[in-house]
C-alpha cells in the first residue's frame, strides 16, 4: 500500500525561524521564494531542478499555499521590496 501524505503537515511557520514566515516544512524554504520563483515564470519542475533538496511535492504544496494565501503573501513580498529599495535608496554603491 503507498504511504499518503497529508499535505497539510508539508508547510509550517515558527516564530524566529525564516522571520516567521511560512515555509517548507523541515527546510528553511519559505513559501515566498517559491511564489516569487513561479511568479517569475519558473515551473514547480524548474523549482525543483533549481532546489534538489525539495520534491515536487513540496513545492506544489507551497504554491497551495501560496494561492490559498495570495494577498498576505503578496504583502509580504511587497513590503520586502519597499525594504530593498529603502536599503538601497539609503546606502548608495560607492565606486
Amino acid at each position: 500500500m503507498a504511504v499518503l501524505y497529508d499535505i497539510g503537515c508539508m508547510i509550517e511557520a515558527t516564530p524566529g525561524f525564516v522571520g516567521g514566515r511560512p515555509r517548507i516544512a523541515g527546510t528553511r524554504t519559505s513559501v515566498q521564494c517559491i511564489a516569487i520563483e513561479n511568479l517569475m515564470g519558473n515551473s514547480a519542475e524548474e523549482i525543483v531542478a533549481d532546489r534538489p533538496h525539495l520534491t515536487l511535492a513540496q513545492v506544489h504544496a507551497a504554491l497551495a499555499y501560496y494561492w490559498a494565501n495570495k494577498a498576505e503573501i503578496d504583502a509580504d513580498i511587497a513590503a520586502d521590496e519597499a525594504a530593498e529599495e529603502e536599503y538601497l535608496r539609503t546606502h548608495p554603491v560607492r565606486g
